[in-house]
């Protein structure tokens, strides 16, 4: 089976047709080419694929795309603007929160779902805020830093 979509990623409509059981990952790296989320454990473990939806961090491994019609999805792609890194960004690449950079899509999107509900977050909240994103590099310590002073 199949259904009719209309989504908008990063600011950006699309009208899709979907198999009722294609996961927005798949949608947004093999139909919009939108390869930024990543694939990692493809259970809802890691957090590679963490996207916002309306502004909140999801799993898009574990989100069917038939359900997210009429939506507003942003992905790493979105969130530098006129070719200028968002804020979290930079603190990442100033505070070498980056090792291999397969979390760090993720990692980035959370924190700044934390930072648009609070500005000022404790260390303790950071930490609950990105418990579901992995990093297999890091140590968590610089990612942390970053995001609090971002």
């Amino acid at each position: 089976m199949r259904q009719e979509i209309r989504l908008t990623v990063n600011d950006q409509e699309y009208e899709l047709i979907v198999g009722v059981n294609k996961t927005l990952l798949d949608v947004l790296r093999d139909d919009l080419g939108l390869t930024g989320t990543k694939r990692g454990c493809d259970s809802g473990v890691c957090g590679a694929c963490t996207v916002l939806l309306d502004g909140k961090p999801i799993l898009s491994c574990m989100t069917l795309a038939c359900e997210m019609d009429g939506r507003k999805i942003q992905t790493i792609e979105g969130i530098a603007k006129g070719g200028e890194l968002h804020p979290v960004q930079k603190a990442f690449v100033e505070f070498g929160a980056i090792q291999c950079g397969f979390c760090t899509p993720g990692m980035v999107l959370s924190a700044i779902a934390l930072l648009k509900r609070n500005p000022s977050p404790t260390i303790e909240e950071i930490k609950k805020a990105i418990s579901g994103n992995l990093c297999r590099c890091t140590g968590y310590i610089k990612i942390i830093e970053a995001i609090y002073r971002a």
